[in-house]
Parts: C-alpha cells; sequence; structure tokens
C-alpha cells in the first residue's frame, strides 16, 4: 500500500506555522518543488554552532532525519557551504533555517544516528 503524501509546500508551511506559535524562529531560505521536493534542515545554536539535517526514510518507510554535516556541530559558514553543494545537485530542494538554543526541530520524524 502507497502512503498518501501531503505536497512538500504544504507540508513546510505548516510545520513553519506550528513552530512560529511555539515562539521558534523558522525561516524557509530557499523553495524547492511545491509537490516533491526534499528537505534539509539547518539548526542554528549560535554559539553552540549548527547541524544541517536531511531527510530520509528508515527502513520501515518512516520520516527521519540524518545529520548531513555529521554528528558535531559545525560553524555556519560549514553548514551554508553544505547547503550549497546540496542545492546545487538537486535545486528541488527546500531549505529551512530554525535559530533555537535547545536545536529543537520543527518536523516530525526520528533522527538516525550514523
Amino acid at each position: 500500500m502507497i502512503e498518501a503524501r501531503l505536497k512538500t509546500e504544504i507540508w513546510v508551511q505548516a510545520a513553519v506555522r506550528r513552530a512560529n506559535i511555539d515562539g521558534g524562529i523558522v525561516t524557509v531560505v530557499a523553495k524547492g518543488d511545491p509537490t516533491s521536493g526534499s528537505v534539509l534542515v539547518k539548526i542554528n545554536r549560535f554559539a553552540d554552532g549548527c547541524q544541517v539535517l536531511a531527510e530520509t526514510r528508515d527502513a520501515n518507510g518512516a520520516r527521519a532525519w540524518y545529520r548531513g554535516t555529521g554528528a558535531a556541530a559545525v560553524d555556519e559558514p560549514t553548514a551554508d557551504a553544505y547547503i550549497e553543494r546540496a542545492r546545487r545537485r538537486d535545486p528541488d530542494l527546500w531549505v529551512v533555517e530554525v535559530e533555537d538554543r535547545t536545536g529543537r526541530l520543527p518536523f516530525d520524524g526520528k533522527i538516525l544516528d550514523a
């Protein structure tokens, strides 16, 4: 059976709105394909560094996230360079930036360990 999915644009807008209502600062930095584009999330923890999470699926087909920039936090220029390379490979990619000292992810799904 094929799982019904929301269009990426609607899913991203809902997550951004929910996070902003909860007091988070979440911004769509780059829009990709409105129907089926994948999502990168840059979590900026300010002095504690940044992390880029990339949308994927786990072994059961459920939405999950992997740490594109690795397990350790990186500086903002390193995170931005990762995003730039990914967008050159996939122009349909959405990029969402979160500014949150606690590192909250505005989307559902577990973060996979390496």
